[in-house]
C-alpha cells in the first residue's frame, strides 16, 4: 500500500529531510519526502504496516539536533504513485504553520572544521551547517529558503553549492551556507587594510580596552573580566551602575575555576542554546573585579556560541566580559550604522560583519532551581520554538496576545501550537516600543497568520494594551482583556500542559505589580484561576506607594509605607533612635507623604510581594536610597540571605480574614525584624528570617485555601518566584502536605510569560471545548 506521514514540530531547516532520506534508504524503501506550510509531508509506497513502523522508529532515533517530533499523524492508504528510489523533491507553497528554529550554537564537526588548517572554512567566522548556525535572527520571510534571509546578497560558490544540493551532506539546504569564498566577512571599522580583524580586536582586549563584537542576534560589549579599570570603565561608559555583566569563557573547565557547576547547568551550558547561566561562585576561585556583579553570589557565565566568538576566545584563558551593546535600558544594537553612532562612546573598537541581523535577539538566560533549569529570559537558542499545547487548544481561533509592558514576548496560539517571540524588552523605551511593533508585523507575516482575536493586558495605559485595542478596532477583531495575574498563572498551566476546560488549581501569583481586577494594584495574590477565570481568595497587606513609580525607585518609601499602615513608625523612631535607617527615614519629608495620603494624591495602594521585599531590604539599608534596575534592592536581600548559617527561626506573618477574603498581617514580621536590628543581629540572619517567615506564610495559607476548596495543585507563578530561597522552601514544604506544586521551566515566570497566559485564556473563553 502506499502510506503518507505528516510530521508536525521543528522540522524544517535542521536537516531533518536528509535525515528521512537516509533513514528511508537504509531500511530500502521507496517514496518521497516535502516541506510544506503543515510541516514534512512523506509517501511511501508499496509499503507494509511493520516497514513503517520500522521506519518511523528510526527516524525518531536519527534526529537531527535542532529537529523535534510533535506530532506523527499516519494516513493510509493515499493515491499510488511510481516511483524507483527516495527522492527529495520541492516545497510546497501552502501557507505556513510550522515552527521557526531558534539561532543555534556552533556544532562540534563546524567547530573542527574551523580548527582545521587543511579545511577550506579554516578560520572562517560563518562557517554553519543545518546543525547550528543563524536563523530566526536572520529570516525575512517564510518559507525559510536562502533568499527570504539576510545571506541573499551572498550567492554560493561552486564547493558551497555542491554541499548545499547534496542530501547526504550536513550542509545539503543549510540557508546561510558560505565560506571565505563567497560569504559576509568580518572587519574593524575604521581600519582600511582589514588584514587581521580578529588580531586587532584581541590585541585591544589584551591592551584594556573596550571592543563592541557583532554576533549572530546583537553586538556585545566585550572587555577583559580581570581588568578591573577595563569593567569600571564600561560601567561608567555605558551608564549600566549595577545590573551583573555576562560573562564568556573559552571551555567549561575554566568556568569551573569559577562557580560551582552541577550536571543540570552543564547540560544547558554545553546545549545547542548555549545561554546564560547563573552560576554560584566557587570558594577560593580566582577573584574578579567586584564591579563584573555587584551584591552578586551568582555568576551569568556561557560559553562561545558562534564562529567569532570561538576565535576570540580560543588563546583567552580566562573569562571575557560579554554585556549588550547599548546603553542602559535601550535596546541591543544590530546595525553597523547603529553601532558605529551610538557604541562610539562605549567601544575603542568595533568587530562588525557584513550579515544583517535582521532580527534582535538577545541572549538567554536561565537558573538552576529546586534542581531544575529555569529560564529567567527566552530569547536566543529558545524562541520561537512553539510550545505544544494540550490537544484541546487545537480547536481555538487563531489569537495573537501582546504581553505586558515590561520584559515584553508575544505570542501566536493556531492550531494546539503557542509560538512566543524572542524576549524584547521594556514598552517604556520608545526604540523597543517600535520593535515591539515591528516584530508583531514580521510574526504575523511569517506565519500568515491572521488572528479572530487580540489579547491584551487589562491595565488601561500599558503600550501593547493600547496598540491591542488600536488593532483589534482597525481589523475589527474580538478583542480579550485579562487581569495581569490571571495570565501568570495561566501561562504555567499551558506550559505545564493542562486542558483548556481544566479544573482550577490554586495560583500564588507574586511580583512587582500588575493591575488588579478591582482597579487597584496587585502582586501578591492567592487566585483559584483555571483558563477562563479567577477569584481572588487571600492577598498580601496592602500598602500605599508614596510617589507612585518613585517608590519602585527609591524603597525607603516602601519602608515607609509598610510603618505607616500598621502605625508602627512614630513607635519605631521613638524606640530605635539610633537605628541607622530610622536616622535616614527622619531625614526624608514624611510629613509630605502623609498628607499625599490623606488626599490619595499619587499613593495607589498595591498588594505587591516587591515592594515588601523592597521595604525589607531598606531596614537593612540595602540600596534604600535609589535603585539603578528592577528588583535590584530584592535581589540584595535574597543574595544576603544565602550566605546566613544554619537559623531555623522565621519572623512571623499572621492571616486575617475580610469580608471573605484573607490578608496578610505584617505587625509581628517588623516588630522582631526590628528587635534584631537594634540587638545586632547579623543582617545575614534578618534576611534569612524574612525569607523563611514568608515562605511558611505562603506554604500555610495555601494548603488552608486548598483544603477548603478541594485543589490539590498550587501554581507559582510572577517574578519573585524567580527567588531561589522562596521558591525552593515552598518546593520542599508543600508537597509534604500532599500538594502538587508547578512552577516554570521553559518560559518565564516573569512577564515575559505573560503572552502565553493571556493567548491560553482567550482561547478558553473563545467557547471552545
Amino acid at each position: 500500500m502506499a502510506v503518507g506521514l505528516r510530521i508536525r514540530g521543528l522540522v524544517q531547516g535542521v536537516g531533518f529531510r536528509p535525515t528521512v532520506w537516509r533513514v528511508a534508504r537504509q531500511i530500502g524503501l521507496r517514496g518521497d519526502v516535502r516541506n510544506d506550510g503543515d510541516g514534512v509531508w512523506i509517501r511511501l509506497v508499496d509499503v507494509s504496516t511493520s516497514q513503517v513502523d520500522r521506519f518511523c522508529a528510526n527516524l525518531h532515533l536519527a534526529l537531527p539536533p535542532l529537529a523535534r517530533i510533535d506530532d506523527i499523524q499516519r494516513i493510509e492508504p493515499i493515491a499510488g504513485f511510481t516511483i524507483d528510489n527516495f527522492a527529495i523533491v520541492a516545497s510546497d507553497a501552502t501557507t505556513p504553520l510550522t515552527g521557526i528554529v531558534p539561532d543555534a550554537a556552533t556544532c562540534p564537526a563546524c567547530l573542527a572544521d574551523i580548527r582545521d588548517p587543511d579545511n577550506r572554512r579554516y578560520r572562517y567566522p560563518f562557517t554553519n551547517c543545518t546543525h547550528c548556525g543563524p536563523r530566526l535572527s536572520i529570516i525575512r520571510a517564510i518559507p525559510y529558503d536562502r533568499a527570504n534571509t539576510s545571506m541573499s546578497e551572498f550567492p554560493m560558490c561552486p564547493a558551497c553549492e555542491s554541499e548545499y544540493r547534496n542530501p547526504a551532506d550536513r550542509r545539503y539546504h543549510a540557508q546561510p551556507n558560505a565560506c571565505s569564498a563567497c560569504g559576509p566577512a568580518v572587519r574593524v571599522l575604521g581600519d582600511e587594510s582589514n588584514t587581521d580583524p580578529i588580531g586587532l580586536a584581541l590585541k585591544a582586549l589584551r591592551a584594556g580596552q573596550i571592543v563592541a563584537v557583532k554576533g549572530i542576534g546583537g553586538f556585545h560589549l566585550v572587555c577583559d573580566a580581570h581588568n578591573e579599570d577595563a569593567v569600571n570603565t564600561l560601567r561608567q561608559r555605558k551608564r549600566r551602575y549595577a545590573k551583573p555583566f555576562a560573562l564568556m569563557a573559552r571551555e567549561l573547565s575554566i568556568i569551573e575555576r569559577y562557580c560551582q557547576v552541577d550536571e543540570t547547568a552543564r547540560e544547558r551550558l554545553t546545549s545547542p542554546a548555549a545561554p546564560i547561566v547563573l552560576l554560584p561562585g566557587r570558594e577560593g576561585a580566582p577573584g574578579l573585579p567586584k564591579g563584573i556583579a555587584p551584591d552578586m553570589l551568582t555568576l551569568g557565565f556561557m560559553l562561545p556560541y558562534s564562529p567569532i566568538h570561538h576565535l576570540l576566545l580560543e588563546s583567552w584563558d580566562t573569562p571575557l566580559v560579554m554585556t549588550s551593546g547599548n546603553l542602559s535600558d535601550e535596546p541591543q544594537c544590530i546595525d553597523n550604522t547603529e553601532a558605529a553612532h551610538k557604541l562610539a562612546s562605549i567601544a575603542d573598537l568595533t568587530l562588525t560583519h557584513n550579515r544583517d541581523i535582521v532580527n534582535r535577539v538577545d541572549d538567554s538566560v536561565l537558573r538552576v532551581m529546586g534542581g531544575k533549569a529555569r529560564l529567567l529570559r527566552r530569547a536566543r537558542g529558545y524562541a520561537p520554538a512553539p510550545l505544544q499545547l494540550h490537544e484541546s487548544f487545537r480547536t481555538a481561533p487563531p489569537i495573537l496576545a501582546l504581553g505586558g509592558e515590561l520584559k515584553n514576548t508575544i505570542c501566536l496560539l493556531q492550531d494546539g501550537r503557542a509560538t512566543v517571540s524572542q524576549h524584547l524588552g521594556d514598552l517604556e523605551d520608545a526604540t523597543t516600543s517600535d520593535e515591539f511593533e515591528r516584530t508583531v508585523g514580521l510574526y504575523r507575516q511569517l506565519f500568515a497568520f491572521e488572528p479572530k482575536r487580540i489579547a491584551i493586558d487589562q491595565h488601561p495605559d500599558y503600550r501593547s494594551s493600547r496598540y491591542g485595542r488600536a488593532l483589534a478596532a482597525s481589523e475589527d477583531r474580538t478583542l480579550v482583556e485579562v487581569q495581569h495575574h490571571h495570565a501568570h498563572i495561566a501561562s504555567l498551566m499551558a506550559e505545564a500542559g493542562y486542558p483548556i476546560d481544566s479544573e482550577p488549581v490554586l495560583g500564588i501569583a507574586l511580583d512587582g505589580l500588575g493591575f488588579g481586577a478591582d482597579g487597584t494594584l496587585w502582586g501578591g495574590e492567592f487566585l483559584l484561576a483555571d483558563f477562563r477565570e479567577q477569584r481572588r481568595l487571600a492577598r498580601l497587606q496592602p500598602a500605599a506607594m508614596p510617589g507612585g513609580t518613585q517608590a519602585i525607585q527609591e524603597p525607603w518609601r516602601n519602608l515607609w509605607a509598610q510603618l505607616h499602615a500598621l502605625g508602627l513608625l512614630h513607635d519605631f523612631t521613638a524606640q530605635y533612635p539610633d537605628l541607622p535607617i530610622v536616622q535616614y527615614l527622619r531625614q526624608q519629608p514624611l510629613p509630605m507623604l502623609e498628607q499625599m495620603q490623606q488626599r490619595a494624591i499619587n499613593t495607589p495602594m498595591s498588594s505587591s510581594a516587591g515592594r515588601l521585599f523592597d521595604a525589607v531590604a531598606a531596614a537593612l539599608g540595602l540600596h534604600h536610597e535609589k535603585v539603578y534596575q528592577e528588583g535590584q534592592a530584592a535581589i540584595a536581600l535574597e543574595q544576603l540571605a544565602l550566605q546566613a548559617e544554619q537559623d531555623r527561626d522565621a519572623y512571623p506573618i499572621r492571616w486575617q480574614s475580610f469580608d471573605g477574603l484573607y490578608q496578610s498581617d505584617h505587625s509581628d514580621l517588623w516588630l522582631a525584624l526590628f528587635a534584631d536590628l537594634s540587638k545586632g543581629v547579623d543582617s545575614t540572619c534578618i534576611a534569612a528570617r524574612f525569607h523563611r517567615g514568608l515562605g511558611e506564610a505562603l506554604c500555610e495559607m495555601a494548603a488552608q485555601l486548598c483544603a477548603a476548596n478541594n485543589i490539590n495543585t498550587v501554581a507559582l507563578s510572577g517574578g519573585v518566584w524567580q527567588n531561589q530561597l522562596l521558591l525552593e522552601h515552598c518546593l520542599r514544604v508543600l508537597p509534604r502536605v500532599g500538594l502538587k506544586v508547578l512552577h516554570h521551566e521553559w518560559l518565564p515566570s516573569n512577564d515575559g510569560g505573560l503572552s502565553l497566559g493571556q493567548a491560553a485564556v482567550a482561547a478558553a473563553r473563545s467557547g471552545h471545548p
